[in-house]
């Protein structure tokens, strides 16, 4: 079985900001601090949220998202880099076309977040307060046609994020390379480089939900589109460990952090990120499968040959 490579997330600010442990992006050298601890821990991949702002309303754009502060990212990004080869992931998948592109070009991730179904999260983690966190945005074609090529051009790997199989239709869709503009067909493949690096969302919740369970999970592999190599993130506390379990012994990947799950077991807050990762490593070992490093998921990846 190949080596696990675990991606971490941190930021917990939108999805449990009642927990008293999690680092704030508005405190970005404590973010830091808290991704070098869960690289030394494990994780091999950083899917980082640096400081930022969100839209208090849907925007006169029809969005309601975040706003990136870059020099925010950029302390992160710097002391994440500082510990070696571990891959930089940009998150927040929410935020903006065009702000995205100007930290691609100033940043240079390795990798960047987009969502290839379209954005509807509803985070509401205790049902006695309002929603915690809200994101809306459609991403049609076009623009996923101009994320894959921007992308390209600036050496920065997508990491596709596939919250249901209609997301797996984009992604031919824009492999396949054919597209129309004011009825007339453009040409353009070699938008997407092998292998595919995408994760499956189970659990999140909104109106592209899929079912937190073995089911689902093997539902959204059974049609994954050719040469992808895939990750899991799970949002549903009564049942995360179960599925993180489970991803692990069929030979997936897993991403794990405060984002996605704050809890180290039932109502208990992991103290730190890396304490969920150190769980994670020990659910791989005792089935015997080994920790991929940030050298060998560079690898694995395809971010390096």
């Amino acid at each position: 079985m190949n080596k696990l490579i675990i991606t971490v997330t941190c930021d917990t600010t939108l999805t449990y900001p009642h927990n008293p442990n999690g680092p704030r992006p508005n405190n970005p050298k404590g973010l830091a601090d808290e991704y070098v601890r869960a690289i030394n821990a494990g994780a091999s991949i950083c899917h980082m949220h640096g400081s930022y702002t969100s839209d208090p309303i849907i925007q006169p754009d029809g969005r309601q998202l975040q706003i990136p502060i870059v020099e925010g990212w950029r302390e992160i990004t710097e002391q994440i880099r500082a510990t070696g080869k571990a891959i930089v992931q940009f998150g927040l998948a929410s935020i903006r076309f065009e702000q995205k592109l100007e930290m691609w070009r100033t940043l240079r991730p390795d990798m960047s977040s987009i969502n290839f179904n379209s954005h509807d999260e509803y985070f509401q983690p205790d049902p006695n307060f309002p929603p915690a966190g809200y994101c809306y945005s459609i991403h049609p074609i076009s623009e996923l046609r101009e994320y894959s090529r921007l992308a390209e051009e600036n050496g920065v790997k997508l990491e596709i994020e596939c919250f249901n199989t209609g997301a797996f239709w984009a992604i031919e869709k824009v492999r396949a390379g054919e597209f129309w503009v004011n009825g007339k067909r453009e040409d353009e493949t070699g938008l997407l480089a092998d292998p595919l690096w995408v994760t499956l969302f189970l659990g999140w919740p909104g109106q592209s939900w899929t079912p937190p369970t073995a089911k689902g999970l093997q539902f959204l592999i059974d049609h994954l589109p050719a040469r992808t190599n895939w990750s899991m993130s799970c949002m549903t506390p009564s049942v995360y460990w179960s599925v993180i379990a489970h991803a692990i012994a069929i030979g997936g990947n897993v991403r794990i952090g405060m984002e996605d799950c704050p809890y180290i077991e039932a109502g208990v807050y992991a103290r730190s990120n890396a304490e969920l990762i150190e769980k994670a490593v020990r659910i791989a070992r005792e089935i015997g499968r080994d920790i991929a490093s940030p050298e060998e998921a560079r690898v694995m990846t395809g971010l390096t040959a």
